[in-house]
């Protein structure tokens, strides 16, 4: 009976740790900020729109040195454009990033990006 018991624990933690890898988008990935300021607001959107699109920070900041992960719902737009707008309202962009294939982005004051 204790073995029972123990087997069916082991298949619901599996269950479980798929259904949370299953609801990851597939265009997930960790932002790193290293431009030597702290960062108010981070847009992205697809490049083949002109528009950009709600801050994914909300109120939060995303200081100097720090990183946070962005999240996707389902989706399989490859490229993606991204905006980093500080405090005096000055901004950098970085364009055409292909988040289908990149799990980190590590953001520079020069407008340079490293992609993981």
């Amino acid at each position: 009976m204790r073995n029972i018991k123990f087997r069916v624990l082991l298949v619901a933690m599996f269950v479980l740790a798929a259904t949370g890898v299953a609801f990851a988008g597939a265009q997930d990935f960790v932002l790193v900020n290293k431009t030597g300021r702290d960062i108010y607001i981070i847009n992205i959107s697809p490049s083949s729109t002109n528009d950009w699109e709600e801050d994914v920070l909300g109120s939060d900041i995303l200081e100097n040195g720090e990183s946070v992960t962005v999240r996707f719902g389902s989706g399989r737009t490859k490229y993606w454009d991204l905006q980093a707008i500080f405090e005096d309202e000055s901004s950098i962009s970085w364009y055409k990033i292909n988040l289908l294939e990149t799990s980190e982005i590590t953001l520079y004051a020069d407008g340079t990006a490293e992609l993981e």
